[in-house]
């Protein structure tokens, strides 16, 4: 990458050289103002200079496999690109005299082709140098060696004898390899032999016994080194072990085979990772334990292996070092070995010098701090080159691991090199000074639009180049100026953080960046949305299977982000199954099998935020059923059962229910038995007597009941006599004079053996009387005859079969036959309370004229008419049962002022005795019905009539009637009410001043002695002026008459039309003719008062002359002509029209339908014809 690093600057201000270092250099850091960071923008980095910075180098310590071509990586980056030269061994490497030595074009890796040559001859140590014309950078030294695989010292190796019991250690040895090689132990073919806690490979290959066994006797104990590079496998040369068993094997405390003594030192280095080794012999073999004085094994990083014998501790640390004890324990005692390790460390950083930015005449410092043990060394170079031996440079000044530049130009710029080393290794670190002079760039694309959720921080970016660096200030909508201040941030590289953004930090946001050369501006945008929440998280689900499992997940987010829904299941994807549906907000899975379970999640994912909730899904099932059926302690009466339970499908089972067949009586039904709790697996089951059991079991949980089990062996009970009698034993007479007595017979399972039969015993209660009894078979009733009606008896049925009687029955208490009772209750007494409910009396019959069990009284009563009635009128009874207790009753219900009949029966359950004598009583006057009817009678502006009939139920003797009547205002609201009464002959009223066009309300009741009966409600109203108007049918507004002018002034209007026609035609040319006939105008008659020409006119027929119009009624009088000219005839007046033509005739009365028209040459205007007519 171009320029990693950030650089420091110091301000421009000269120092003074007086004072020491140490307080110059706190002077520069007090100083120490900005750092500035080159972009990998190529735009940006594009004709900027750059000294050479090292990329990419193989590492220190490089072991090649001398098969393949030696490869040392070296790539630097500059501007321009620095070129490549290697030293080996601290001498100029001349890569192009070497055929065999290739660099890579533009790189100075080299490859070095070692096939047909010695590899040793290109080992040594490399170091590579980049130059440019701003510096040179150089590499690490690279060590370069050959990987090497020895083969095993030739060597004669005795036979061992142990004797069984002690200690023993077979020495592996293998060749030193480089690097190192992996040693294992295997038999001579080639099978690994076992390691445990008693036979332990060391970590130096070797193989430990802490005690010998018989086992261990064999001749092939083979020690195999592996070398990792080469990929070749070497063995030793068999060791053959031969276990003596002469004297028995002697226990003994344990002791340490290594390390040896009681205390031992290990050194290692800060990073690698520390071993420990303790194995220790004894009989038995010992445990071992570690701890180390004062504080405790680091358990992130600790971990043990080979049974505890080897502790290993990863990235070691300073706080690692200390004192470690391991002990070895076994029942003989215990054995404690101390090893004391020490943590040194190689070189390492605190801070790495870091590539400078400089503009000229700027100040800056590089440091390079460094730790080790020992403390290491530090010596700095420049471009390669010690930097005592350097050109002098009056800016550049050295202070242990510091180098301090002043008031740089262009020409200062250099790499410069750190290496600290003390004697465990070397830090290299390279770190150019460059001076640049550039005016600010902005390199944060323009208009650039940062969506952040609401409550989560903003970073609005300005990433800005220049040199020196450019100050950037930000700025909100232009106009107000952002201060590095609550709620903001402005970081050094120009960044404005927004710690807890909120809707009202939405906006547009400028950044200015600036030096001495210039400045630039750029815009942002910044919109703050509202988070994404679930409302409603999925629930923890218990389905069965083959059920449906719905998880809903409904959402909330911004309505400007577009929201997707994801469902996991497990933290994996949902199964490609069609059966698990995915919708807005739910998760349906259907037919849900035990592979669903799990725990589905639902995650919803903007493009800015995300929020997640899960559930559990638990999928549940009838269990299995039970196995495995067990049939033990077995006696006559008992037998325990056992069982094995089936998978409980997630459900624990509640119970089992065990079940028998009667495979003797009733085969094939299986028979609740009992439940034991769901934690049992056994069950004592209590067995009758004669049956050939077998048994099976089903588990029930939260879902059901499991399939039953397999049926157990049968299992088969001896006979015995009855254990119990027959029950519901119940005895009754079905007609006088017998007793049926019945019960509910054993079933064969209840029979407890063959021949199972009934005894019947039967006696009269309180009577002095042995028992009668009967055996009966194959019945559950036994009927008694010729006993006496209803009387008690004693009763009771034992079971008996071939084996014995079943136990002493219980007495249970029946009676024979019932009859019909023999007499009617006496006494009868009515009493009326009012018009509508009588109270009755009776005497209670004697017990021995029911001849049963007394059911009760029913009493008959029947209206016979009323009291203004004198014919009697057809009616049902009515009746009402009372309870054999009672002696009185009510009738309610009753008509008012009516004569009723009444009689009495007693009641058993045989039927109904004979009826008491017939009782009649009479009911009080009440109020009437409301009228039969009430009509409204001519209706009139301020009047109307009412007319009514009387009550269909009078109830009493009438005596008048109420009349109230009020003005309706409203749905709700009615006027002032008028109160009228009338005499009971009086059945209509004409009502006289009322308001017109009102709505009344009337209420008609009849009266009694008792009051008023029920209104007869009715509302009418009162006529208008207009509905009056109406009656006197005035025609010339009915809709038919004013149809009918029209359609005749429309016909007139046509025969005018018509008729000025014809006398347009009729009355031009024959004038014209008369005219021509008498030439002499003096013949015409003239009017002696004004000189003109007399008008012709018919003294029979006045008709209007033309000009006059209808009379202003539109009517049109019979002796008036339809047409407006004057009929001339002989002796008439004649008349000059306008424009001076005469239109009078001479003489004669000429008839109306002449043909004259048709002599007309010209057809006439009908507009004219109009005109002549107005």
């Amino acid at each position: 990458m171009d320029f990693p690093v950030v650089h420091l600057i110091m301000g421009k201000s000269t120092m003074r050289s007086s004072g020491s270092g140490a307080v110059l250099l706190m002077i520069f850091l007090s100083h120490l103002t900005a750092a500035l960071e080159v972009p990998l923008d190529p735009k940006v980095l594009e004709g900027l200079p750059q000294p050479p910075t090292i990329t990419l180098q193989s590492p220190k310590d490089y072991i090649f496999d001398p098969r393949e071509d030696i490869i040392i990586h070296c790539e630097a980056k500059g501007k321009p690109h620095p070129s490549f030269s290697w030293t080996r061994n601290g001498s100029h490497f001349d890569v192009e005299q070497d055929s065999k030595v290739l660099m890579k074009p533009g790189s100075g890796t080299l490859v070095i082709d070692i096939s047909g040559e010695k590899a040793e001859a290109y080992e040594g140590t490399y170091q590579c140098t980049a130059h440019n014309d701003h510096g040179t950078a150089i590499s690490n030294n690279i060590v370069i060696r050959q990987s090497r695989s020895p083969l095993w010292s030739k060597e004669r190796l005795e036979p061992i004898t142990v004797q069984t019991g002690v200690s023993l250690v077979l020495q592996c040895r293998p060749p030193a390899g480089l690097p190192p090689p992996v040693i294992f132990w295997m038999d001579n073919i080639f099978q690994r032999l076992p390691l445990d806690n008693r036979v332990t490979q060391a970590l130096n290959g070797d193989l430990y016994f802490s005690n010998v066994l018989p086992e261990d006797n064999r001749n092939d104990y083979i020690c195999y080194a592996r070398f990792p590079y080469t990929q070749t496998i070497q063995q030793k040369q068999p060791i053959s072990v031969t276990v003596l068993q002469t004297f028995p094997a002697g226990q003994r405390r344990p002791d340490f085979m290594t390390p040896l003594g009681a205390t031992s030192t290990k050194m290692v280095l800060r990073g690698e990772t520390l071993e420990l080794e303790c194995i220790a012999e004894g009989l038995p073999t010992p445990e071992m334990s570690w701890q180390k004085d004062g504080g405790e094994l680091p358990t992130s990083r600790v971990s043990f292996l080979n049974y505890k014998k080897t502790v290993k501790i990863l990235d070691v640390s300073e706080s690692d070092g200390g004192d470690y004890t391991c002990t070895a324990t076994n029942r003989l005692g215990t054995a404690h070995h101390i090893i004391k390790v020490a943590v040194k460390a190689a070189p390492f950083w605190i801070s790495a010098p870091r590539n400078l930015i400089l503009a000229p005449n700027e100040t800056g410092i590089l440091t390079c701090r460094v730790s080790g043990d020992p403390k290491p060394d530090i010596s700095w170079f420049v471009n390669g080159v010690p930097i005592e031996n350097a050109p002098e440079d009056p800016t550049r000044k050295v202070d242990g691991d510091t180098v301090i530049l002043s008031r740089v130009q262009t020409s200062s710029s250099a790499v410069y090199q750190c290496n600290a080393s003390n004697e465990f290794g070397y830090l290299i670190a390279n770190a150019f000074v460059s001076v640049l002079a550039e005016p600010p760039r902005v390199l944060t694309p323009p208009n650039q639009v940062y969506k952040v959720i609401t409550n989560s921080p903003a970073l609005l970016h300005c990433a800005t180049f220049g040199s020196p660096i450019p100050t950037i200030t930000w700025f909100k909508d232009r106009q107000i100026s952002i201060k590095s201040e609550d709620p903001y941030v402005i970081h050094e590289n120009g960044t404005l953080e927004i710690n807890v953004a909120q809707s009202q930090n939405s906006g547009k946001y400028t950044c200015i960046a600036s030096n001495n050369l210039g400045i630039k501006e750029n815009h942002v945008f910044l919109e703050v949305k509202e988070p994404t929440r679930i409302l409603k998280q999925p629930e923890y689900k218990v389905v069965q299977r083959g059920m449906s499992a719905i998880f809903e997940c409904k959402v909330k987010h911004d309505p400007s982000l577009v929201p997707t829904m994801t469902w996991l299941k497990n933290s994996g994807e949902l199964p490609d199954d069609e059966r698990f549906e995915v919708d807005t907000d739910s998760l349906i899975i259907k037919d849900v099998t035990e592979e669903d379970e799990g725990t589905y999640t639902c995650i919803m994912n903007t493009t800015l935020d995300r929020d997640s909730a899960s559930a559990m899904l638990t999928v549940v099932e009838k269990p299995d059923p039970p196995t495995d059926l067990e049939l033990t302690d077995q006696t006559e009466r008992s037998v325990q059962l056992t069982w094995i339970p089936g998978d409980e499908h997630n459900s624990a089972t509640q119970n089992f229910l065990i079940q028998y067949e009667d495979l003797l009586h009733q085969p094939g039904i299986w028979v609740n038995m009992t439940e034991v709790a769901g934690t049992s697996t056994t069950a004592q089951l209590e067995l009758s007597p004669h049956v050939y059991y077998s048994f099976r079991v089903l588990a029930k949980n939260q879902v059901g009941y499991s399939q039953p089990s397999q049926p157990s062996r049968q299992y088969r009970t001896n006979p015995a006599a009855p254990d119990e009698n027959p029950s519901n034993v119940h005895g009754e007479g079905t007609e006088p004079g017998n007793l049926v007595i019945s019960w509910t017979s054993l079933t064969g399972f209840q029979s407890n053996g063959p021949g199972l039969e009934y005894k019947v015993l039967w006696r009269q209660m309180d009577v002095d009387q042995e028992w009668s009894s009967n055996t009966v078979a194959n019945a559950s009733q036994y009927v008694v005859s010729g006993v006496p009606v209803y009387v008690p008896y004693e009763i009771k049925v034992q079971a008996l079969n071939d084996y014995g009687n079943g136990p002493e029955a219980e007495v249970v208490v029946g009676y024979s036959g019932e009859d019909l009772p023999l007499s009617a209750p006496d006494g009868v007494l009515v009493t009326v309370d009012n018009s509508t409910m009588a109270k009755v009396h009776w005497e209670p019959v004697s017990p021995n004229s029911v001849r049963g069990k007394l059911k009760g009284y029913k009493v008959y009563y029947r209206r016979q008419r009323g009291l203004e009635e004198d014919v009697d009128q057809e009616s049902q009874d009515q009746v009402l049962t009372f309870n054999e207790n009672q002696t009185e009753g009510h009738l309610a219900g009753l008509q008012p002022y009516s004569l009723y009949n009444i009689f009495i029966r007693v009641l058993n359950s045989k039927g109904e005795g004979p009826q008491s004598q017939d009782k009649q009583f009479e009911t009080l006057e009440g109020v009437p019905g409301p009228p039969s009817f009430l009509n409204v009678l001519n209706p009139s502006l301020d009047s109307l009539t009412l007319e009514w009939g009387p009550p269909l139920k009078k109830n009493g003797r009438l005596i008048g009637y109420t009349l109230k009547y009020q003005p309706v205002i409203n749905s709700s609201e009615v006027g002032p009410a008028t109160v009228l009464d009338f005499p009971l002959n009086e059945t209509t009223v004409a009502l006289d001043n009322l308001n017109s066009s009102v709505l009344y309300q009337f209420h008609l009741s009849a009266k009694t002695i008792k009051g008023a009966g029920a209104n007869f409600t009715k509302e009418a109203s009162t006529v208008t002026e207009t509905t009056v108007a109406s009656r006197h049918v005035d025609i010339a507004t009915q809709g038919w008459f004013i149809g009918l002018m029209c359609a005749i002034a429309l016909l007139i209007l046509v025969l005018l039309i018509v008729c000025f026609i014809k006398r347009n035609k009729g009355g031009k040319y024959p004038v014209k003719e008369k005219e021509e006939a008498h030439q002499d105008p003096e013949i015409q008659p003239m009017k002696e008062d004004d000189g003109t020409f007399g008008e012709y006119s018919d003294t029979e027929d006045h008709k209007p002359l033309k000009g006059s119009r209808t009379p202003s009624n539109g009517t049109v009088r019979r002796d008036e002509s339809d047409d407006s000219l004057v009929d001339y005839g002989e002796g008439g007046d004649g008349q000059f029209n306008e424009d001076g033509s005469f239109i009078g005739q001479y003489s004669g009365k000429k008839e109306k339908d002449t043909h004259e028209g048709n002599e007309s040459s010209e057809a006439p205007s009908p507009v004219n014809a109009m005109n002549s007519f107005v």
